[in-house]
């Protein structure tokens, strides 16, 4: 793709200019966004509904705050921006939230509560009860106002018509792995595998762990979000920005996640999809793998070096997480990821020694 105007305003060009930024515009005005949302669940009525809004804000702040680092490549445009991710990623954290801790385990109801994300990247989606198919009934409008912020913000994006589908493509996917995911212990593999089957043939390079920890990123969207900020973005550049950041860098994105949690997730019997490698150095040569496609994935981009830098911030961010020192075999992964990659160092330093104080 040739270089354009794709990051209009110019992203910074190194690790300090990036921190720099998200400190003194992006992390003030994200907190003052997830602030509105904050007052706004604790009016919620149905105490359920309320303590899992609330509960997502308060553990998953920093998935609202790492989104956020995208308007950062587009400062002049962070009022539209950071409102939109900050909405979509309040509503997939709630929702989550919900499904994880669910007095439901109904497939069509998870569905049915996905859909809003759809609606919410939808211009001209009309208001609807997600809730139908749970006990838990009144929001107080809370769900419906965080979709109508999404396609409030997307109508001011110039481009978005040109990003539509591709993100109302990754939201589907995102809603089925949610599914999936979230059901009876006992049919979720059997689901998530035949769901693979529909899309192995594009994926060549994937095992179906590795597909379906790449639909639960959310990075793909807000990429292009930030794309769509640009008057100049065309249909091609569109789509090559979908196909390099999914699933490379959306699928490195979560395994890293799930690769810190394995500990927890085994105590706790949740899905982890790190889980599914045969043996460590599997895990090990897999996790290599998937770094590399990332970084060549970023470094394909115009601004390379803004898409690099998220990718070496993912793994340094990650990497740096407390969780990692108490898991040897996490710890012995992690020195090999962070091999041959002066930027990796650079986050990792900062991650441990400023951002982490900072939060």
């Amino acid at each position: 793709m040739k270089s354009s105007n794709l990051l209009p305003g110019l992203p910074p060009k190194g690790a300090v200019s990036l921190m720099g930024r998200v400190y003194r515009y992006i992390l003030p005005e994200v907190r003052a966004e997830l602030g509105l949302w904050r007052s706004r669940a604790n009016g919620i009525p149905d105490p359920e509904l309320r303590k899992q809004a609330l509960d997502s804000m308060d553990a998953k702040q920093f998935h609202c705050e790492g989104g956020g680092v995208y308007a950062a490549a587009n400062l002049g445009q962070r009022h539209v921006l950071i409102p939109l991710i900050v909405a979509l990623q309040t509503i997939s954290d709630y929702l989550d939230n919900l499904c994880d801790r669910s007095t439901s385990l109904d497939p069509d109801d998870f569905r049915l509560l996905h859909q809003s994300m759809i609606d919410a990247v939808t211009p001209g989606a009309e208001p609807a009860n997600y809730y139908a198919l749970r006990e838990e009934q009144d929001d107080g409008g809370y769900l419906n106002a965080l979709a109508a912020k999404c396609r409030e913000s997307i109508a001011l994006l110039p481009s978005y018509g040109l990003v539509q589908s591709h993100v109302v493509e990754l939201v589907r996917l995102y809603g089925d792995l949610q599914v999936y995911k979230h059901i009876a212990h006992a049919k979720r593999e059997e689901e998530l595998l035949r769901w693979w089957e529909k899309h192995a043939s594009r994926y060549p390079q994937l095992r179906w762990n590795e597909f379906a920890a790449a639909t639960g990123s959310t990075l793909g969207m807000f990429m292009l979000f930030l794309a769509a900020s640009d008057v100049s973005l065309t249909e091609a550049q569109a789509k090559e920005i979908r196909d390099h950041y999914f699933p490379s860098i959306c699928g490195l994105h979560i395994l890293l996640d799930y690769l810190i949690d394995q500990e927890e997730d085994r105590v706790g019997g949740d899905l982890n999809f790190c889980a599914y490698y045969g043996e460590q150095r599997e895990l090990n040569e897999r996790m290599g793998l998937m770094v590399n496609a990332a970084r060549r994935s970023a470094d394909l981009l115009p601004f390379g070096h803004f898409h690099r830098m998220i990718v070496e911030g993912l793994v340094a961010l990650y990497l740096s997480d407390p969780k990692v020192k108490g898991q040897q075999d996490v710890r012995r992964t992690a020195k090999l990821l962070m091999k041959g990659s002066p930027w990796t160092r650079v986050f990792f330093w900062l991650n441990s020694h400023w951002i982490r104080k900072a939060l």
